[in-house]
């Protein structure tokens, strides 16, 4: 440190005061002193740059355990959200820019990105997750297979339950499903599930797709089940379209020649633009949904006159569509509009409301404060899913608090005083005639009471909030409250499952395709279940 530090002038004065004397100097020996004072009476002079950078790095702190760990928190949930790369701390570019933010920061290897801070990650995340779905009444699973670029099959449940008078949905599972799809392995599975999280007693229904090997595993489970809606809309219309097969077959062949032509698609473009029409990509088909048929229509015909234009100009090697064909297009788009819109709807995990033949549904319409009996068309469905409601809610009583007097409520909720004021004669014959009243309520009046004065309810507006609703009614209903928590928990489709797998899709991909089936459970779960 000597050699860089700003006092080793005054070692250096020191060591030259006594040498000037021995050496004959001229001057008085207190001119010596005087050159001392001087040099201490001037400004220290300021470090170089490299003393600068040796004094930082011997005052700087290292960073505390706490403040790594919480980084390396925040950087493995990154790796769950955005699907990154681990690959990507070793990166120059992301080392430099990490090491900019806070250089005392170690970047932690891809191996213990892998081996260490994911699995803790995913096991403090379920362990929440797990707490959440405990304390839920009844809930609605969702199950889905698919089967990844490498071949490797996929399973996941999703569940859906009502926490603090709001939707809650959860990804339970994303596991690797490597037996035969079979009635029995399916139900296996799904029942592993449910146990794993302590839900299988709690299940008011299962929706998938209209699979007959799933189907039959729910029934096995003696589980409600109803199919995906999404599903069911898609089967009707790919069956509808199947009769004009060739005029679609016709509008695929043009879109694939734009995709793939350069010429063709730069000349549509440019004849869009001298037609004074948007500059619209023709939308390619794909086979397993529907409503891209539809979008894909959709754009041809917003596209007519430049689509017909660029064809002959380019003398493009497919069938032109004729006038009656362009006259279906417009039809079919006209019919279809009204599915897609349905599609979108359900997609969004909206509620069944008009399903008046199915119990559940029906009664989770009746439930539904936006529409009541209005879901209904059938007076006979409707009685019978009031008389189910009304059963229900008379044996699903609230808790026995409701049928104490405020006294023993109050005696229940806090300490009782030292000395208890002597109740007199006349208060005691009232509290005895009080309790035996509400020993003498029926369960059952009190269920039918409670679902008339709730139909005579105005209707809640059709974009307002049901279960908003429900919350502020709760202690006006609350028998309806709880059996309202097992239907209004019933999503219509079971696109959550499918969407874990659209997002699965990104996890493993050309340059990830040896990522094991393990860590893409964990990555998927924590994708779906971090706030």
């Amino acid at each position: 440190m000597q050699t860089v530090h700003p006092t080793v002038k005054l070692a250096e004065l020191r060591q030259s005061g006594p040498a000037s004397d021995v050496g004959g100097a001229s001057g008085p020996s207190t001119s010596a002193a005087g050159d001392v004072s001087t040099q201490l009476s001037r400004p220290t002079p300021r470090p170089t740059a490299t003393q600068s950078s040796i004094m930082d790095q011997f005052m700087q702190k290292s960073m505390s355990v706490a403040k790594q760990g919480q980084i390396d928190i925040a950087l493995a949930k990154m790796f769950a959200t955005d699907f990154q790369p681990f690959s990507i701390v070793e990166d120059r570019g992301f080392r430099n820019y990490s090491k900019s933010l806070n250089p005392m920061y170690t970047i932690p290897s891809r191996k213990v990105i892998s081996e260490s801070l994911i699995p803790q990650l995913y096991e403090s995340t379920r362990a929440s997750v797990q707490e959440r779905v405990k304390k839920a009444t009844a809930v609605c699973l969702t199950t889905d297979c698919w089967t990844s670029r490498v071949t490797t099959n996929y399973m996941s449940v999703t569940c859906h339950f009502i926490e603090d008078f709001s939707m809650s949905s959860c990804l339970l599972d994303c596991f690797e499903f490597s037996d035969r799809h079979t009635s029995e392995n399916l139900a296996e599975e799904l029942l592993r599930v449910a146990k794993e999280w302590d839900v299988d007693g709690k299940v008011v229904c299962c929706v998938t797709d209209n699979a007959a090997n799933i189907t039959k595993a729910v029934k096995i489970l003696k589980w409600t089940h109803h199919p995906c809606l999404a599903h069911t809309i898609n089967l009707i219309v790919r069956d509808a379209l199947k009769v004009m097969k060739p005029t679609v077959d016709k509008v695929k062949a043009a879109v694939e020649f734009f995709h793939r032509s350069t010429v063709g698609a730069e000349k549509l473009r440019s004849t869009q633009c001298q037609m004074g029409m948007p500059e619209l990509r023709p939308k390619q088909d794909c086979p397993t949904r529907w409503n891209s048929t539809f979008y894909m229509l959709k754009r041809f015909l917003e596209s007519k006159d430049a689509i017909i234009s660029t064809l002959a100009i380019v003398n493009a090697p497919v069938d032109p569509l004729t006038q009656e064909e362009w006259e279906v297009v417009e039809e079919v788009c006209r019919v279809l509009e009204p599915f897609e819109q349905v599609t979108v709807e359900i997609s969004g995990e909206r509620k069944f409301h008009r399903m008046e033949y199915n119990h559940v549904l029906s009664e989770t319409a009746a439930l539904d404060p936006r529409f009541k009996k209005l879901a209904f068309s059938d007076a006979r469905a409707l009685d019978e899913a009031l008389q189910r409601i009304t059963s229900a809610a008379g044996r699903d009583s609230p808790s026995s608090q409701l049928a104490q007097t405020p006294g023993q409520q109050e005696a229940e909720g806090a300490e009782a005083p030292a000395v208890l004021p002597q109740t007199s004669a006349v208060w005691m014959l009232f509290d005895e005639r009080a309790t035996g009243d509400a020993a003498r309520r029926n369960p059952s009046a009190d269920a039918i009471m409670e679902v008339q004065s709730y139909l005579e309810e105005p209707l809640l507006q059709r974009s307002a909030d049901p279960l908003s609703w429900w919350k502020n009614k709760a202690s006006i209903y609350p028998r309806l409250t709880k059996v309202m928590t097992g239907r209004l928990c019933i999503v219509a489709t079971s696109v959550p499952s499918e969407r874990v797998f659209s997002k699965t899709g990104q996890i493993i991909t050309e340059r990830r395709n040896r990522i094991s089936p393990s860590k893409v459970r964990e990555l998927a779960f924590l994708n779906a279940n971090l706030s």
